[in-house]
């Protein structure tokens, strides 16, 4: 199956989308420039050809533009191709999704949500984000640490980035949200 991937402009910077026939493989998030977005898609998807997107991914493309200019997206009926990932990370990319626009959870409470209490879940779930394969369809931005801490954010501008997301759905962290608390 042959996987494609597109760079387009946003407000924020460059993105860039990959797919296959079975759907979004990989997206990453606004960089400064298209060669750093290509890069980064390359590194995840590095047998990628660049190719013009079909309508359903179109569609994507211009919900992420609408999205970064500000505009309430749901994100969580986008066709994803998440092949090989582990069977817990998908049961957390799942739970993720119910995530809204402008809602935030954190680490433990996500764990929960899959049914898992101990200690390890959340740092399961914390790992489970970092390597995300598709952030902002799956809202990793919206997961923060325990007490609402804005935690770690492994896209392109780190937690800024995280933090500016936020802002474009309405979530205000206040000062001491803003530390790692890590």
């Amino acid at each position: 199956m042959t996987t494609c991937y597109a760079v387009f402009d946003t407000v924020l910077g460059f993105a860039g989308i990959a797919w296959n026939d079975a759907g979004v493989t990989r997206f990453q998030l606004p960089c400064a420039n298209a060669q750093a977005a290509t890069r980064s898609l390359f590194r995840r998807a590095p047998d990628a050809e660049a190719g013009v997107p079909p309508p359903p991914i179109a569609q994507t493309v211009d919900a992420a533009k609408r999205y970064f200019a500000g505009e309430k997206i749901d994100f969580s009926r986008v066709t994803l191709d998440l092949a090989g990932q582990d069977d817990l990370s998908l049961e957390i990319y799942a739970a993720a999704r119910r995530i809204g626009y402008g809602e935030t959870t954190t680490y433990g409470r996500l764990a929960k949500a899959i049914g898992r209490t101990d200690w390890e879940a959340a740092r399961a779930v914390g790992q489970a984000m970092a390597a995300n394969p598709v952030p902002l369809i799956i809202p990793c931005h919206r997961v923060l640490a325990a007490g609402g801490k804005i935690g770690g954010f492994s896209a392109p501008g780190g937690v800024e980035t995280k933090a500016k997301m936020l802002a474009l759905e309405g979530v205000e962290l206040r000062a001491e949200q803003r530390s790692l608390g890590l």
